[in-house]
């Protein structure tokens, strides 16, 4: 059984606060360009772990396969991390410590890697990490394809919204003033907004401006993240997604290191670095005590609602029969399966709202300006 400096982990792992790029409730939001060009994306990870372990399948050594790889990157930057790498690996240094050098690479992953080494099963580990990093980008990509049209909707409407109201509807209270007629409460309520948009837009932009500077800022704090985290799983429709997408990743990454034969609190410390998602993060700082104390895993993760009651009985049972591995990686695939089954639906949902929200929007603008033509009409005729 592989065996996992235990002190060495708790001094490498940082507070639930940390500052670490990785953290922020909205991870699941996250896109692989990176400003700057200072990260390794999960696309590139995923790639980078396929190909390593299809090399050492095939009998090439170390060295020589990440020479392969190296020659192989496209951008001058991706070349020197695999220098850097493949030069530690030359000086002594094993590929689990080569990776955790560059700094690129997440204490999830080279523990892992590390894991792989001491059990002889470092070609399963790295199949198991370019697995993980593909259906983390799968779900990446399923998230974004819901919400992309519905955005460009949004935005669109907000922009039509914004040209009636900056420019239409004072064209039209120009001309009512002409007619010097009594308008309908519903016409002079339209010019008001108007007024008010045309007059305070400018502070409206400013302040929203300010507020999402402010918030980009905190978003690495513990009360962002909480904050955050409670209005999503609170936010209808898609809470009920975004929980499982973290309880996939949960799962998913508990079957690698155990099935790696980690010991469990080992692999409890390595999700908590890698599940950059508040409850559960939070969550299992607790679970890790308990097992600690002789507690079963499935009594621990009883206390916190971010786990729910079909998983927990899953997990019992897989305690007894000492298949845990097995069961983390069934409730993965089936999370991701209703991850997958829940975001097409919501596509399908938000994109006729977002129309008729518009379409209700434009049309209760063009009937308070024209009702007072039509009133005039009836007059005269």
């Amino acid at each position: 059984m592989s065996k996992v400096d235990l002190n060495k982990l708790k001094n490498s792992s940082k507070p639930i606060d940390s500052k670490s790029n990785d953290k922020g409730a909205f991870d699941f939001l996250n896109k692989d360009i990176k400003f700057f060009g200072s990260s390794f994306s999960d696309r590139k990870k995923e790639r980078f772990y396929s190909e390593l372990s299809i090399l050492f399948t095939s009998g090439i050594d170390i060295r020589s396969a990440i020479e392969l790889i190296e020659e192989e990157q496209a951008k001058e930057k991706d070349k020197i991390l695999f220098s850097n790498i493949k030069e530690s690996i030359v000086s002594g240094a094993s590929l689990s410590n080569a990776v955790e050098k560059t700094g690129m690479f997440s204490a999830y992953e080279y523990y892992s890697i590390q894991i792989g080494e001491e059990s002889g099963r470092l070609i399963e580990v790295l199949q198991e990490l370019s697995e993980f990093f593909a259906k983390k980008i799968q779900q990446k990509r399923q998230l974004t394809s819901a919400l992309s049209y519905p955005a460009i909707v949004f935005l669109t409407s907000f922009g039509a919204i914004f040209f009636m109201m900056k420019f239409v509807v004072p064209m039209f209270a120009d001309v009512f003033k002409r007619f010097k007629g009594e308008l309908p409460y519903f016409t002079k309520l339209i010019i008001r907004l108007s007024d008010a948009f045309s007059n305070y837009s400018f502070y409206f932009f400013i302040i929203l401006t300010l507020l999402i500077v402010f918030l980009y800022s905190q978003r690495q704090t513990i009360w962002f993240r909480k904050s955050s985290a409670n209005l999503l799983l609170r936010t209808p429709i898609i809470n009920s997604m975004i929980r499982k997408i973290y309880l996939a990743r949960f799962c998913q990454s508990m079957n690698l290191l155990i099935s790696a034969k980690t010991p469990l609190v080992s692999a409890i410390e390595l999700v908590k670095k890698m599940i950059s998602f508040y409850p559960i993060e939070i969550s299992l700082e607790i679970i890790q005590q308990d097992i600690m104390k002789g507690q079963p895993l499935h009594t621990s993760l009883a206390k916190f609602k971010i786990y729910n009651k079909r998983m927990i009985s899953l997990i019992k049972v897989a305690e007894e029969v000492n298949q845990l591995d097995t069961m983390f990686g069934k409730l993965a695939k089936q999370y991701s399966d209703e991850v997958e089954h829940q975001t097409s639906i919501l596509g399908s949902l938000i994109e006729p709202l977002m129309i008729i929200l518009l379409g209700f929007i434009v049309g209760a603008i063009l009937v308070a300006m024209y009702l007072p033509l039509f009133q005039m009409s009836s007059a005269v005729g």
